[in-house]
């Protein structure tokens, strides 16, 4: 999914800097509208493929079509994100129940290709559209009002919770749950949750190295050699997004690095959130940042929160020795040289 999220996103940014709108007519089709209306239909195509893919893993191959179509329910009913996960795992289930019922033997071979996708695609529709389908408009309608409901208070304190937990196992799979509902958020046309997405991520892997020069300023050793390579690799991972680049260094001191990471997450998103920056790209790093609502905010929001984390690191990490930094063994860890001359095997 995140692909179609991306390249999506990025058409839709790329139009609306040249001027660009969504069109519906050929004739009013120019390479701007060409990319702004590209990216609308690819983010449009969401719900189906986050259905279809979630079918396709639960029932494989019975379970791709039904899938699909549970996601164009969802669309239809104005159910988006929500709607097509949902869709996707009724699909899915109820293929893999049709697929293992016994049919005679002549109707084998029609089972994968036409039995199976019709009758699940008959149950999945009576039941989304007749069943669920006012449950989750009203369940998307209601997350929808609430998130646009809020005030500067109130969203800057949403921003520091979704910075925080969107940061918390640095790419892992609790970070995943907010920046999954951020997306969702984005095909709703509600954009400022991914502004904290994509500016929270990156600040561990800037925080980390700004805490290395505030250190060395003064004079405070807190990484070794081996870390100090480390940071020279997060940091242009960082400037992509890609986080995970911190794990080895924050396995060595984890609860003083998380402390101070999660602050500065929060601070960007509070900041960020609160002052209504927004993003209708899902990532890119740095290189979306032109593309926002506000860019110069999003850079401060940004540096902020990086110099909180880099000032917080630089301050509560302990100070290593030279023979630390350096990786080298104490005088009582080196191995001494055993005289074996002494010995006489006979």
């Amino acid at each position: 999914m995140l692909p179609l999220v991306v390249a999506s996103g990025l058409l839709i940014a790329i139009g609306n800097l040249m001027g660009g709108k969504q069109v519906t007519s050929l004739a009013q089709m120019n390479f701007p509208n060409s990319m702004t209306t590209l990216g609308v239909l690819g983010m449009g195509l969401l719900p189906s493929f986050i259905a279809g893919y979630i079918g396709y893993s639960i029932a494989d191959r019975p379970g791709i079509a039904p899938g699909f179509l549970a996601g164009q329910i969802a669309s239809f009913l104005g159910a988006g994100f929500l709607g097509g996960i949902i869709g996707g795992f009724i699909a899915g289930y109820i293929a893999l129940g049709v697929k293992n019922i016994k049919v005679p033997r002549w109707a084998s071979g029609l089972m994968p290709m036409l039995i199976v996708p019709t009758v699940t695609s008959i149950i999945t529709a009576l039941i989304m559209f007749f069943l669920l389908g006012s449950p989750l408009t009203a369940a998307t309608n209601a997350l929808n009002h609430f998130i646009t409901g809020l005030d500067r208070s109130q969203r800057a304190l949403y921003g520091f919770l979704i910075g925080w937990i969107g940061c918390a196992d640095y790419g892992g799979a609790i970070s995943k749950i907010p920046n999954l509902i951020c997306d969702g958020l984005l095909l709703d046309g509600i954009r400022g949750p991914e502004g904290i997405k994509v500016l929270a991520s990156m600040v561990p892997p800037f925080g980390i190295t700004l805490s290395y020069f505030f250190a060395k300023l003064f004079h405070k050793k807190i990484y070794t050699k081996k870390e100090i390579e480390n940071i020279e690799v997060a940091f242009p991972m960082g400037c992509c997004m890609i986080t995970e680049g911190v794990i080895p260094i924050a396995m060595n001191d984890l609860l003083r690095t998380l402390i101070s990471t999660w602050i500065g997450c929060g601070v960007t998103g509070m900041i960020s959130y609160g002052w209504g920056n927004e993003s209708p790209v899902p990532s890119g790093g740095i290189f979306v940042i032109p593309a926002m609502s506000k860019p110069l905010l999003a850079i401060i929001a940004l540096l902020v929160g990086s110099v909180v984390t880099g000032i917080l690191l630089a301050i509560i990490k302990k100070p290593l020795t030279d023979e630390q930094v350096n990786g080298t063994p104490k005088d009582d860890e080196v191995e001494k040289d055993v005289d074996l001359s002494g010995i006489n095997l006979q």
